[in-house]
């Protein structure tokens, strides 16, 4: 890959040692019901066997394991909606650090209580009104504290691609030739590091990023070639994915490996994570359950060789998921 991108393959592989013993190396499972419906093998990597119930502890880990010794006393500083935050909180005490998280007033209860839970302070905002990154840098400028984005960090992107190594190593165990691989995409951390791993191993397998359909902003700008943004007021119940723009740092990489992108309605979310409920035993959280949904919906293109889908968490709360899995 071109050095003018944030990270390469290399910088994965580093991660992966990095977190070796340390992240959990998630289930990838397969389902004769998914590939009966979908007409081919179907993989899915769930990462909600993560620590803390998403990917993002492994971008957190190893971001905070680089920051020196020396620069440690003053803690971090993250803004996230839920997953990040978990994974930050999560990352700096195992490594004893102080953790200061702002987060959306109106993200999910439970995962404001899980971050406090890590033994994180969090600082509530309005995502209406107030900018969460103004916050945070000011909160970090007065505590002495390191920033850590999530998603425009070149380590944090790395730690996030060791989600691509594994899928490579569990799918060649299984026996199963890769055609594809569907990444849900928020600021495109996860997208990009699960790409520049997969396309360094084998160029010929096809990576896609799922977005919600109000927040495409992704899938509009590899069509156009530049950063798109959503509609001003777009909603969708995927908390973790209700980014308006893709990153800075994520972007380039996206825009060169993906092969495309493709967007679900939240009513073929709420489907995703009923299947996976009633058919494959697993809790999927609305931002986790779109790649499953672009396969069920029959949105992904066709391929001979097997598919692989991100479930990339499983924080939602109690209320909403029992809403939604009893629908009928």
């Amino acid at each position: 890959m071109p050095s003018m991108f944030a990270i390469n393959a290399d910088d994965v592989r580093s991660a992966a040692r990095m977190l070796s013993g340390i992240a959990v190396r998630t289930p990838l499972l397969e389902y004769a019901v998914l590939n009966e419906l979908a007409g081919r093998r179907v993989l899915v990597k769930f990462e909600g066997a993560q620590h803390t119930g998403s990917f993002k502890f492994r971008g957190a880990y190893n971001r905070l394991a680089r920051i020196e010794e020396a620069a440690r006393a003053g803690g971090v500083v993250a803004w996230s909606s839920g997953n990040h935050a978990q994974g930050v909180a999560a990352a700096a005490r195992l490594l004893g650090m102080r953790a200061t998280i702002v987060m959306p007033s109106d993200a999910p209860a439970i995962k404001k209580e899980n971050t406090e839970a890590l033994g994180a302070e969090i600082v509530l905002y309005d995502r209406q009104t107030e900018s969460r990154e103004d916050i945070s840098a000011a909160l970090a400028a007065r505590l002495g504290a390191t920033l850590v984005p999530p998603f425009n960090d070149p380590f944090v992107i790395a730690g996030q691609g060791t989600v691509g190594l594994e899928i490579l190593q569990q799918a060649e165990a299984a026996g199963a030739g890769l055609g594809q691989v569907l990444v849900c995409c928020g600021g495109g951390g996860l997208t990009a590091g699960v790409a520049t791993a997969i396309k360094d191993a084998d160029p010929s397998i096809d990576v896609y990023s799922v977005e919600p359909s109000a927040y495409d902003d992704t899938a509009r700008s590899l069509v156009s070639g530049r950063n798109e943004t959503v509609a001003a007021g777009a909603y969708s119940i995927c908390d973790a994915l209700l980014t308006p723009s893709p990153g800075e740092m994520t972007f380039p990489i996206n825009q060169a490996l993906l092969s495309g992108g493709l967007a679900v309605t939240d009513e073929q979310v709420k489907g995703a994570m009923r299947f996976a409920f009633e058919k494959l035993k697993l809790v999927v959280e609305p931002g986790g359950a779109v790649a499953l949904a672009a396969v069920l919906y029959s949105l992904a293109p066709r391929t001979e060789r097997a598919t692989s889908v991100v479930v990339s968490g499983s924080n939602v709360d109690p209320e909403l998921y029992a809403s939604i899995i009893s629908w009928r």
